[in-house]
């Protein structure tokens, strides 16, 4: 970022010198994207493949019941958090002008609806590129006048059309993968050429991952280094990234060690900071992991 900041005010890049320059930072990214779907297939199918019915149904439904619980409070506390803090560019609220508010009329159940729509596909492969979402369009039909039979009028409907958005369907892939996993599981031995081919595939896209996290630095480097060339007004942006940065630490801190902590404690009636002290060698293995995610959250911020 220093090196972004002395370039930008001692060099002055042109646009095409900073779309070159953030180049190797478009291709690390992706590469991450490529692996993303194979990585959830070959992960979820090879962990669920290896547990019985019983097991992984009873596993799954406190899973399910965990992650409902936590991510409601999770999103509760984000709410307070963003409500308090503001974080964001401020621009982005003075330039939204009357008349230029997008229209596109949406509703909850309309939301419901697509979501379920992306939970079960009607096609894996088009999963892997597109998901539905719903958009409200106005159709002119031509009707019969109700006391005059030879008069026709105009009318106007609305109509619901569920039309496809280019963006991954996470949610298809995962229940299209849970279900092949389960049944696999189910099958034994009959299933046992697929558990091994899904267990190597896994093994094979783990092995891309650390080859691509060895580019990962250089790759990070231009990308932070060509947003930060590209930006306009640099002291708002860092302004805006600040207290971005400080609604995300703050949320995680009091979501970790506030929330988390106190279901542990109630639920397995343990002295969470025993748990804390049996993680703290894990943690200094994620920190490299946490170094990329980071930058990455820069970049996309910015």
């Amino acid at each position: 970022m220093g090196l972004g900041i002395l370039l930008k005010f001692v060099a002055s890049p042109t646009s095409r010198q900073i779309y070159l320059i953030s180049f190797p930072g478009e291709l690390l990214m992706n590469m991450l994207k490529m692996l993303i779907i194979p990585l959830i297939i070959s992960s979820l199918v090879t962990g669920l493949a290896g547990l019985d019915a019983k097991s992984s149904g009873k596993i799954g439904s406190y899973a399910m019941i965990y992650y409902v619980l936590t991510t409601a409070m999770a999103v509760i506390l984000g709410i307070v958090l963003v409500l308090s803090i503001h974080p964001g560019s401020t621009s982005i609220k003075e330039s939204v002008e009357v008349g230029k508010v997008d229209k596109r009329v949406t509703s909850t159940l309309d939301s419901f609806l697509d979501l379920f729509r992306n939970i079960f596909p009607e096609n894996i492969v088009q999963a892997c590129l597109e998901q539905q979402q719903s958009e409200h369009k106005n159709i002119t039909r031509r009707r019969r006048n109700g006391t005059l039979p030879n008069m026709t009028y105009n009318s106007i409907e609305e109509i619901i059309v569920p039309v496809y958005k280019s963006s991954t369907n996470v949610l298809g892939l995962v229940t299209f993968s849970i279900a092949i996993g389960l049944i696999m599981g189910q099958m034994g031995e009959q299933a046992l050429i697929m558990v091994q081919f899904f267990v190597i595939l896994n093994e094979i896209v783990m092995r891309l991952v650390k080859i691509i996290m060895w580019y990962s630095p250089l790759g990070i480097f231009f990308l932070i280094l060509g947003k930060v060339l590209d930006i306009d007004d640099l002291e708002r942006t860092a302004y805006s990234l600040g207290k971005y940065m400080l609604t995300v630490v703050l949320g995680l801190a009091i979501h970790s060690l506030g929330t988390l902590t106190l279901l542990y404690t109630v639920i397995c009636r343990k002295n969470p900071f025993r748990f804390y002290k049996g993680i703290f060698q894990v943690s200094f293995e994620l920190i490299s992991l946490l170094h990329f995610m980071l930058y990455a959250t820069v970049y996309i911020v910015l």
